[in-house]
């Protein structure tokens, strides 16, 4: 995937400023798909230049005028054309992983920490995971269609969390047994 999909799926319900397009995505397609701000203004120039988002200019007072994007026609057909085709799982790319496979280099406390290191970030992250499914999606066979796509995607991100922190534990516990 390209970040030009994940900018095209955050403008497909409602355009944006390149700034709120930011903010939007840090709380969406953001949990599973990293982009600086920076990266988001380049790639909005490109999309705009292939005709697959349009921008509104909107004048405002005592501050630079302001550029509402929205997806155009071509842009939805071509995030069509990427949603069809068939798709491979991405491989994992993890340092905790690398360090783990070399683990026995460093000191095992150092590893040890960092395993509940990670354990930590991992549970944080489902707790705002847990958080959204609990504020949004408590009913989930009433969602409409949309929302039961995110649906879906929020418990993949709850999965991906909980799993992270059982192997953190087996690998603590392991590790801890010698």
């Amino acid at each position: 995937m390209a970040i030009a999909h994940a900018i095209l799926v955050s403008l497909i319900e409602r355009p944006a400023s390149g700034y709120d397009l930011g903010k939007r995505f840090e709380s969406s397609v953001g949990f599973f798909w990293k982009a600086t701000h920076q990266q988001i203004y380049r790639e909005l120039t490109k999309l705009e230049e292939q005709g697959w988002i349009s921008a509104e200019v909107i004048a405002q007072e005592s501050r630079p005028d302001k550029k509402l994007y929205s997806v155009t026609e071509l842009g939805k057909q071509q995030l069509i054309d990427w949603m069809v085709q068939p798709g491979e799982p991405t491989p994992i790319k993890d340092d905790l992983l690398v360090k783990i496979f070399a683990g026995y280099l460093a000191p095992k406390a150092t590893i040890l920490e960092e395993l509940q290191r990670h354990h930590q970030r991992h549970q944080e992250q489902l707790r705002t995971y847990q958080e959204i499914e609990q504020r949004y999606f408590q009913s989930p066979q009433s969602l409409s269609q949309p929302d039961k796509f995110r649906y879906l995607t929020l418990r993949k991100g709850i999965g991906y969390e909980t799993d992270w922190m059982a192997w953190c534990n087996e690998a603590i516990e392991l590790l801890e047994a010698e």
